[in-house]
């Protein structure tokens, strides 16, 4: 008898730890930008698209609230908040004062080891651009980031990041993959790794800088031009 196949495919969340799932589902629609901004959704609706009940989706919009992710709206549901140039360029300019020195670190802590997980992440992101999925490039992307700055055991540093990212959208990351500009981005994540491996502190901290300003610009939908 042929084993069935794997149900992992399947749209609907599985059966386990519903609350987190639902939860990282939602933040990765807020920040590919899939939930617009501003206009009033339904914990309902949301449940109903993610194939589970009611619960697990209130409670993931109550932990996203509390994140300062959304807004909740009291008896009709939840919002995104609107994010202007200027809320954009204030969470730019902290990931950048905290993330680029960061790299620096990072880069004196480990003495030119090499980081065989990060590298194997940075090429996984890259082909995920090529391919133009962007729900695995941006999971794969915060895996990178947050890994690296947890190395150097300051969990409010990983926190503070990891929220300053939430904050963001990622709108043109679509108009970027389809235009070929995208896969330059997962590629700068192996020019970090090359460069910490290597045990440049300075070169590490520099092409941060510069990875998060294109990210900028992918905010944006737009490509950046290299500084």
């Amino acid at each position: 008898m042929t084993p069935s196949r794997p149900a992992a495919a399947l749209p609907q969340l599985k059966s386990v730890s519903l609350r987190e799932q639902a939860r990282e589902a939602l933040r990765t629609r807020i920040v590919l930008g899939e939930i617009e901004p501003g206009r009033v959704e339904s914990v309902i609706n949301v449940a109903a698209e993610l194939g589970v009940s009611v619960t697990p989706v209130r409670e993931a919009v109550m932990d996203l609230a509390n994140l300062g992710i959304v807004e909740i709206i009291r008896n009709r549901g939840f919002r995104v908040p609107v994010l202007t140039d200027h809320d954009l360029d204030e969470i730019f300019r902290l990931r950048t004062m905290l993330e680029a020195p960061a790299m620096s670190e990072v880069t004196e802590l480990l003495d030119g080891q090499s980081v065989p997980q990060f590298r194997q992440l940075a090429e996984r992101i890259t082909e995920a651009a090529r391919d133009g999925d962007l729900t695995s490039f941006l999971d794969l992307d915060r895996q990178f980031h947050l890994g690296l700055l947890e190395l150097l055991g300051n969990r409010r540093l990983v926190s503070m990041v990891g929220r300053l990212r939430d904050q963001a959208r990622m709108q043109g990351l679509q108009k970027l993959a389809n235009q070929g500009e995208l896969t330059r981005s997962g590629e700068e994540h192996i020019e970090i790794v090359d460069a910490i491996e290597s045990g440049a502190a300075e070169l590490a901290a520099h092409l941060m800088r510069r990875h998060l300003a294109h990210s900028r610009g992918i905010w944006a939908g737009r490509a950046e031009n290299d500084s």
